[in-house]
């Protein structure tokens, strides 16, 4: 559980490391193991929402909770599906009555990492993402005044959210629905990839195959969007994949500068997080590691560096979060 596992993990991590981290020979490549972050096992956490057991435990069952959609049946593990990397692995999210979305659905992993939420960057936090797809019509169409007066139904969420908000006195709120999932949502971290035990030391973790896909990455320039942590700059950039008409960002601002600008997806675990692109359809991440290298970096990468490149995007998968899938009432 979260307070048991995070929450410990966290304090713990520097000396953790030290122990399981045994001194070993340089690969030669430490120029390009340090252009690259480790990925922490917490987010930095708002000042206005801070991190706590009763949260993420209502934040749970909120995320698994279909009655806060308009048809009663879906939830947000509908499209961020755990046992699917966290999305729903089809090219555009299905949603209320049967309506096809534009766009893909990005998975919720490490999104606490991000500087803005959705693929137009509409939203700055996991608050205001939290809230989005319940009042969105293709998605839960419900109108989140209604979706509150359906908990307030329940003695265990009456009790849930007095223990998340101690000091409201009306804590079944919007604000404090969208406190309790951004809670939940920034504990589905993956900070144990192969990737990331090898930044830590352990210079065995990736295949040579891996290490050349790294090295490909950095002397491409793909690092110049996909840095960090998150290995995602959270900018917007312009790409207009085949088959999408998508404006993209221009939504959001009406800058005409902005068309076709989509935030840059992260690539944690885009292993197991296909489809691809905006309107996923790009099946293959061999595939998508072509289209980027023509759109992006105006290369015809060759198929032993795609190959290296994908196999190197493989050592991102980490360990999947431990959660529950809730008892609801």
């Amino acid at each position: 559980m979260y307070n048991k596992r995070l929450l410990a993990t966290a304090v713990t991590i520097g000396s953790a490391l030290a122990i399981s981290t045994p001194a070993l020979a340089d690969d030669g490549l430490g120029d390009y193991r340090d252009r690259f972050e480790p990925l922490p096992h917490l987010p930095a956490i708002p000042a206005d929402n801070s991190l706590t057991d009763a949260k993420v435990e209502l934040g749970n069952m909120l995320f698994f909770e279909p009655r806060i959609s308009s048809s009663g049946v879906i939830s947000c593990a509908t499209c961020h599906n755990p046992a699917l990397g966290w999305t729903d692995r089809i090219p555009r999210a299905t949603g209320h009555d049967g309506q096809i979305g534009e766009r893909n659905t990005p998975t919720v992993l490490n999104s606490g990492f991000l500087g803005s939420q959705f693929w137009d960057g509409r939203e700055p936090d996991l608050e205001g993402q939290a809230v989005g797809p319940i009042e969105a019509d293709v998605e839960m169409a419900m109108d989140l005044d209604q979706a509150l007066e359906r908990l307030e139904g329940f003695e265990v969420y009456e009790q849930k959210f007095a223990a998340a908000f101690p000091d409201d006195e009306d804590p079944i709120s919007a604000d404090n629905l969208a406190h309790a999932i951004a809670s939940f949502e920034r504990t589905l971290n993956t900070p144990d990839s192969p990737f990331d035990r090898y930044l830590h030391g352990d210079l065995d973790a990736l295949s040579d195959q891996q290490k050349d896909g790294m090295v490909a990455f950095v002397d491409n320039g793909c690092i110049a969007c996909h840095r960090g942590p998150a290995l995602t700059d959270s900018q917007f950039h312009r790409i207009q994949v085949p088959g999408s008409t998508d404006v993209g960002r221009f939504d959001v601002t009406g800058e005409e500068s902005d068309r076709h600008r989509f935030r840059t997806p992260t690539l944690r675990n885009v292993a197991v997080t296909y489809p691809y692109m905006n309107n996923g359809a790009t099946e293959t991440l061999e595939e998508a590691v072509a289209i980027m290298g023509k759109e992006m970096l105006g290369r015809d990468f060759e198929e032993q560096t795609i190959a290296d490149i994908t196999a190197f995007l493989h050592s991102l998968t980490g360990e999947q979060p431990d959660y529950e899938v809730p008892a609801l009432p």
